[in-house]
């Protein structure tokens, strides 16, 4: 029998906003951003765990409390080695197929996870990854047996931070099976992850307007509101997404796009004329 889970990486520590997991949403509710995501996890169809993967810092015990009063799993692993925590959590709970969440995105939409989870099985994938959703609703899933292969030939710092670079830009030895948003749900420019305090403004919007209707919004639900009020990106629209970069090169040409929008122009011009030697 294949075994099918959700791990949520999830941990205290954060350098743009420390303690984010434990931030109110709604708004001075009584759940947080991390039972939130939990609470949507739980709704995903056809799924046998939904496992909390944090740090055995100290800092993070306070996970313990959340799993047990929510009635799903724990397991501690390492900080920076977050490819894997996920291996021997995957391993330690027998879980086959793997759900890749974080507690940074507590908008989780388990009728996408649904589709996206079927369509990977049916396909016989060892990962899949959806592109062109609202930032945080993008969907992860593989196997166990590509996060094994990765877990011991991963060797970049990147590619055990981020858990999935290594099977990413491997096609030569995974199956990978790539998902576009459907039209009316393609909008990379919207922004629903849980980063920085502008974007905790944000999904406070969101909640606001979302939540007292239906606590299961989806994404159309929120691609929708953000029509009928586009001014919602303004609250975090200087805000760039964290990337992956193999270089320095690729490093510092996206500081350049963020000095740019802080108009920071000396620093910027400095680094571009570095670049152009």
């Amino acid at each position: 029998m294949v075994r099918r889970g959700v791990i949520i990486q999830v941990r205290t520590d954060s350098t743009r906003l420390p303690n984010k997991a434990f931030l109110k949403l709604p708004f001075n509710f009584d759940l947080t951003a991390t039972e939130q995501v939990i609470i949507r996890s739980k709704k995903i169809m056809d799924i046998d765990d939904v496992i909390i993967a944090t740090t055995c810092k100290k800092s993070d015990s306070v996970f313990e409390n959340i799993a047990k009063n929510t009635g799903i799993k724990i397991f501690k692993g390492s900080d920076f080695n977050v490819l894997e925590r996920f291996y021997f959590a995957a391993q330690a709970n027998k879980v086959d197929v793997i759900i890749r969440l974080t507690g940074d995105n507590p908008c989780v939409d388990s009728q996408v996870v649904d589709i996206i989870l079927k369509n990977h099985i049916e396909k016989k994938s060892d990962y899949t990854l959806t592109k062109g959703y609202p930032i945080g609703l993008d969907v992860e899933v593989f196997n166990f047996d590509a996060l094994e292969k990765a877990y011991k030939n991963a060797t970049k710092d990147y590619e055990k931070e981020h858990v999935t670079p290594y099977i990413n830009r491997n096609p030569q030895i995974f199956k990978i099976n790539e998902i576009k948003a459907p039209k009316e749900l393609s909008a990379p420019d919207i922004r629903v992850t849980l980063d920085t305090e502008e974007d905790y403004a944000l999904l406070c919007a969101v909640f606001d307007y979302l939540y007292p209707k239906n606590k299961y919004f989806n994404t159309y639900d929120i691609v929708n509101l953000f029509k009928e009020k586009p001014w919602l990106k303004l609250i975090n629209k200087k805000i760039m997404q964290k990337k992956i970069f193999n270089t320095l090169e690729e490093e510092l040409e996206e500081a350049v796009k963020i000095l740019d929008l802080q108009d920071l122009n000396k620093a910027r011009d400095f680094i571009r004329e570095h670049l152009s030697r």
